[in-house]
């Protein structure tokens, strides 16, 4: 268990499970684009960690590039999206992948595709490391799902609670939620 500001949490799923998963999910893309240009736009701060491991386990050529955008305040989403750093490679004619830590309510990519949609992308597909199917409300579900976990809190591994916590080589899920 940890303690992370006034918050419980307990181990939720361990580094080696995330690893394993990160393997399988990169051996498909390998698979799925070895004659195509690819380039995956990992959205930040959440998935710098995800994108990190998968990038080290794809073995066809590829670029990154990095957005940032902003929907959550502690612990509950904001309700809107706003872009903070916006896309400075060219993705036209590019088969592109979304690198995200966790695709919950789905506003966050819908909002990133739609941006990624203008610029005529030859194919455009989410990868998540986790996604909450209970929550989700979106227009568009994630193809590539690492963990589908219950709409309960977690932190960890990109994960935070108030920018703490990202540095967590496991994901944990909060226990304490009455304080």
């Amino acid at each position: 268990m940890i303690q992370i500001n006034n918050k419980s949490f307990d181990v939720f799923i361990q580094e080696s499970e995330i690893a394993s998963k990160i393997l399988e999910i990169s051996a498909t893309i390998n698979a799925e684009y070895k004659d195509k240009e690819l380039i995956f736009i990992a959205i930040l701060n959440g998935a710098f960690m995800f994108a990190s491991d998968v990038m080290k386990n794809i073995t066809i050529p590829c670029e990154i590039s990095f957005v940032k955008v902003s929907s959550y305040q502690g612990m509950s989403t904001s309700g809107r999206v706003d872009e903070l750093i916006g896309l400075t490679t060219a993705i036209e004619n590019k088969h592109v992948i979304i690198l995200e830590d966790i695709v919950d309510t789905g506003i966050t990519i819908d909002k990133i595709r739609t941006l990624l949609s203008i610029e005529n992308p030859a194919s455009l597909k989410v990868c998540t490391l986790l996604f909450k199917p209970t929550a989700f409300n979106g227009k568009h579900l994630p193809e590539l799902v690492g963990f589908s976990i219950p709409n309960n809190f977690v932190v960890g591994y990109g994960l935070d609670y108030d920018e703490k916590g990202r540095n967590l080589k496991e994901i944990y899920q909060i226990i304490d939620t009455n304080n």
